[in-house]
C-alpha cells in the first residue's frame, strides 16, 4: 500500500508518514479469536529486566493465528482484512465451509472474497497452503514451517518472502530474504505468495511519542552515563571510549560472537547471509 504523509502541523507531523490502510475492512476484531495480553515491560518471571527499554505502550489483545494450516481440503472464504497490532502485517479472517472461523496472515493479492485451501491439491494462489513437495522450483512463498506440524516459522513479517530454488531427496532448498540458502523437509508447509503491507519498513516515525505507544522507552547513550554506569561514561566535555566499544557490562558490543559453539541446525544452512 501506498505511504500517506501529513500536512506540517507540529514538529511531530513534519516527517511523520505512515501507510495507507484502505486495505482494511474492519476495525473490530472477531472476539473468540482473541486473548488478553498481559504487560511484562522487559521483565522476566523473577521481574528482572532482561529487555531493556521496554514499558508503557497501547493496551492490546493477542489475535490467534492459524500458523499450522491443518484443516486440510475445506474451501474458506476471506471474510474481512484487519489490522493486527501485534505484527507488521495484516491479517485475514477466513470463513470455512463448515463454519469454522480462522485467521491468517494475508499476503498480496488477497481480498475479501477471495477462497482459500489447504492441502497437496490445492492451486498455487496467493494464499493457499501446500507441502514444499508440491511447490516447483522458483515459487515465491511465505510462512514456511521448519519442523513438520509446527507452524510458520519463516517469513512471517510485511512484505517477506522466500522462494524455493531446488528439491532434492526430500528436502527442499530456500533462498531467504537475507541470501541465506537452507534446506527445509518437503513435508513442512508454506503458504503461496508475498506477506501484504509491504511499505511498512518505508514508514518514517516522524515523533518520539509515536514509539512510545509501540512500549519503547528512551535509548540512553553510554557516553552520556556515568563511569559508575557504564564503561563509557566520564571524562570532562566529550569524550571518546578510548578502547573498543563495550556494553554497560564490560563485554564487546561490536563482532562479539555470542553463539557457543555448532548448532544441530548447521547442517541445514547451504550458504550463510548476508
Amino acid at each position: 500500500m501506498p505511504l500517506k504523509t501529513y500536512k506540517p502541523t507540529s514538529p511531530g507531523r513534519r516527517n511523520y508518514t505512515s501507510v495507507d490502510s484502505s486495505d482494511i475492512t474492519t476495525d473490530s476484531p472477531h472476539k473468540p479469536l482473541l486473548k488478553p495480553q498481559k504487560k511484562r515491560a522487559g521483565r522476566n518471571n523473577q521481574g528482572r529486566i532482561t529487555v531493556r527499554r521496554r514499558g508503557g505502550g497501547a493496551k492490546r489483545r493477542i489475535r490467534v493465528i492459524d500458523f499450522k494450516r491443518d484443516k486440510l481440503d475445506v474451501p474458506a472464504t476471506v471474510a474481512s482484512i484487519e489490522y493486527d497490532p501485534n505484527r507488521s502485517a495484516r491479517i485475514a479472517l477466513l470463513n470455512y465451509a463448515d463454519g469454522e472461523k480462522r485467521y491468517i496472515i494475508a499476503p498480496v493479492g488477497l481480498s475479501v472474497g477471495s477462497v482459500v485451501t489447504a492441502g497437496p491439491e490445492s492451486e498455487l494462489r496467493p494464499g493457499n497452503a501446500l507441502p514444499l513437495a508440491h511447490i516447483p522450483d522458483g515459487t515465491t512463498v511465505h510462512c514456511v514451517e521448519m519442523q513438520v506440524g509446527g507452524g510458520a516459522k519463516l517469513a512471517r513479517s510485511a512484505g517477506a518472502s522466500l522462494q524455493v530454488m531446488a528439491h532434492d531427496r526430500g528436502w527442499a532448498t530456500l533462498r531467504l530474504p537475507s541470501g541465506e540458502m537452507r534446506l527445509v523437509d518437503e513435508r513442512c508447509t508454506a503458504t503461496i505468495g508475498v506477506v501484504g503491507n509491504e511499505d511498512h519498513s518505508n514508514q518514517s516515525v516522524g515523533k518520539a511519542g509515536r514509539n512510545r505507544w509501540r512500549g519503547r522507552r528512551p535509548k540512553v547513550r553510554g557516553a552520556a552515563m556515568n563511569p559508575n554506569d557504564h564503561p563509557h561514561g566520564g571524562g570532562e566535555g566529550k569524550a571518546p571510549s578510548g578502547f573498543p566499544p563495550k556494553t554497560p557490562w564490560g563485554k564487546p558490543a561490536l563482532g562479539y560472537k555470542t553463539r557457543r559453539g555448532r548448532r544441530r541446525s548447521d547442517k541445514f544452512i547451504l550458504r550463510r547471509g548476508k
